[in-house]
């Protein structure tokens, strides 16, 4: 049998995203910040191409990233709720990681794998927040899909998309447990 850990098992079927709206500070200073992306960044990536970066948001860019998204949202034309939502992460914002993909030109690994390995990225850094003992969230929205968002706001390039906001924090409240997927339901055993 293999060596287990169970208490990454343990934390691994009991983990819980707290809702963003909740965090607040204080927030990891900069030297944990570090280790939480370097354990982000050991995630799978196929060719070593690392198709990711952070973008790291602190509590002084929230309010510039609000008036970004609701300037964006009025631009295109959306009624004011969805307005109000796009911009309300960065309103309640303390500390977010941008998680930006990567696409890069590589002919033989499928951009589609590049997609993939930058939400592993994202994962990885909510996990390893939340195993450290701070609240997170991974956040998109509509601001994370609109290309003007992201060039405007966070000087994307054309090849590079928000894969998510990843909204770390001191956990306020414990959000209660939520139903889970029936495994035996979605999983189909195939031996011969």
């Amino acid at each position: 049998m293999p060596a287990r850990n169970q208490a990454a098992l343990d934390f691994l079927l009991a983990r819980r995203s707290r809702p963003a709206k909740t965090l607040r500070e204080p927030v990891p200073d900069r030297a944990t910040l570090e280790q939480l992306l370097t354990a982000a960044a050991r995630t799978p990536d196929h060719g070593k191409l690392e198709p990711w970066r952070f973008i790291v948001l602190g509590k002084g860019a929230m309010p510039r990233l609000a008036e970004a998204a609701e300037k964006r949202g009025i631009a295109l034309g959306l009624d004011p709720d969805q307005i109000t939502k796009g911009r309300s992460q960065f309103d309640q914002g303390h500390l977010a990681v941008a998680v930006v993909e990567i696409t890069r030109p590589v002919e033989k690994i499928p951009a589609l794998e590049m997609t993939y390995s930058a939400g592993a990225v994202c994962l990885s850094l909510l996990n390893a927040a939340l195993a450290a003992g701070w609240g997170a969230n991974w956040l998109s929205g509509w601001p994370s899909h609109d290309r003007g968002f992201m060039a405007d706001a966070l000087h994307l390039s054309d090849n590079e998309r928000i894969a998510g906001f990843i909204h770390i924090g001191t956990e306020t409240s414990a959000p209660p447990e939520r139903p889970r997927p029936d495994v035996p339901a979605i999983t189909t055993w195939v031996d011969a």
